[in-house]
């Protein structure tokens, strides 16, 4: 079945447009602003369109915090933040998706939105603009246990690759602004002692992007980036324990718009919950607030 991927020019929303319909919202009734409050995947279910509906024309980028879920139908929709730390109600984006191994999305002009996503179908790594066509970019990524974007590690605009062998060696793909790699650089091994890693942004306010990641005795480690394509990380802190009981946490940037990226997780009763940034590499993150439930109807979420 072929992919597609997009996202309804209808709900594209800019930091500015987001920020502008919370304060309209301040002074609404009530029942208003609960009409804006977080759902669960359940409370929002939709019949998906056919497979071979194209969701979307001429979507160009989506707004930082944005989440996406796939479910095991194959079906992608897509959560754009609320503005007051939660996520609208879900929107059908594509379909086609049920044999996807890795997904994440990417910003490639460092305008803060996100401008498409890299996927692993098949063993194949392909990069999707929003409301484009896929590209190709080759085979033997079926290797990789973990492909994630964490933002711009590497110095240029455009958001890099991070991909993660079966044997613990880390890459570093830098791309290109339409999606393609240069050349891989490996900038770490032993990395098999982590179950999860995520990033999308700068924790301790030092102006460059961090990577996250648990090892399997639940420990949070915060790698700080450096922006040297080479050496992409400083010295690693340790940043929590106990993260084991969250199978599932990304980062999808800055979801409460305060200027600190956040993490959103999903515990094994499908409740997500969204962990927002304090700006400090030692404790990353303040206390942690439900927004949703339900979200095991998700195979994946990016």
């Amino acid at each position: 079945m072929a992919k597609t991927s997009g996202l309804n020019t209808a709900g594209i929303l800019s930091r500015v447009t987001v920020a502008a319909i919370t304060a309209a919202l301040v002074s609404t009734t009530t029942a208003a602003v609960a009409a804006e409050q977080p759902r669960s995947a359940d409370a929002t279910q939709q019949s998906a369109p056919a497979a071979s509906t194209f969701a979307t024309q001429g979507a160009s980028a989506v707004a930082d915090g944005e989440l996406r879920g796939v479910d095991k139908s194959g079906f992608m929709y897509a959560y754009l933040p609320n503005g007051t730390g939660g996520f609208g109600p879900r929107q059908y984006v594509g379909s086609g998706w049920e044999y996807t191994a890795h997904l994440t999305m990417a910003d490639m002009n460092a305008d803060g939105e996100t401008d498409g996503a890299w996927d692993v179908t098949g063993g194949r790594l392909s990069y999707t603009a929003w409301g484009q066509d896929s590209i190709d970019l080759g085979g033997g990524w079926g290797v990789f246990t973990k492909v994630v974007s964490a933002g711009n590690l590497g110095g240029a605009a455009p958001s890099d690759l991070l991909a993660l062998d079966g044997a613990g060696n880390l890459y570093l793909y830098t791309a290109y602004s339409d999606g393609r790699l240069a050349p891989r650089y490996k900038v770490g091994t032993g990395w098999q002692v982590f179950n999860q890693i995520t990033g999308k942004g700068d924790l301790n306010n030092d102006g460059k992007n961090d990577v996250i990641a648990r090892d399997k005795s639940g420990y949070l480690w915060v790698y700080p980036g450096t922006g040297n394509y080479q050496k992409p990380f400083g010295p690693r802190i340790k940043a929590g324990t106990g993260w084991n009981s969250l199978p599932t946490f990304v980062s999808s940037g800055d979801v409460d718009y305060d200027g600190v990226t956040d993490v959103v997780a999903r515990d094994t009763t499908g409740n997500l919950y969204l962990y927002p940034g304090s700006g400090t590499a030692a404790a990353p993150f303040k206390a942690r607030t439900k927004i949703g439930t339900g979200w095991n109807t998700y195979r994946l979420i990016f």
